[in-house]
């Protein structure tokens, strides 16, 4: 079983943006373990999902709104490249897990890295 661990943030609202996460999760097949809030900004989901779901689990979270950090880019290209170079169904049925760590921003977040 592989662990992602992937840090992401949104300038959405959180009641508007985590059920369009918790249907990706399902539409993918993939089922929650965990749902953790961090901080009064910050939530965390674990997630299981078999490998063969990995692509449509990586667009139905950018689709959502929900931008990724460096790191969680390449994670995910990382098992999506996996998936394409296995080729048995046992394979691509191994069970990933995937940290998702949310931060909640507010625009003055952003404006306050442009005040001098």
């Amino acid at each position: 079983m592989q662990l992602l661990d992937i840090k992401g943030f949104s300038y959405e609202e959180r009641h508007g943006l985590l059920p369009t996460l918790v249907s990706a999760f399902a539409d993918c097949g993939g089922w929650i373990l965990k749902r953790k809030t961090l901080s009064p900004t910050t939530i965390e989901f674990r997630v299981e999902i078999q490998l063969r779901a990995v692509i449509e689990l990586y667009a139905a979270i950018i689709s959502s709104g929900l931008e990724l950090t460096r790191a969680g880019h390449l994670g995910f290209t990382h098992l999506c490249t996996c998936r394409k170079n296995l080729s048995t169904p046992a394979d691509l049925g191994q069970i990933v897990t995937v940290r998702l760590e949310i931060s909640f921003l507010e625009e003055t977040t952003l404006q306050a890295f442009f005040v001098a």
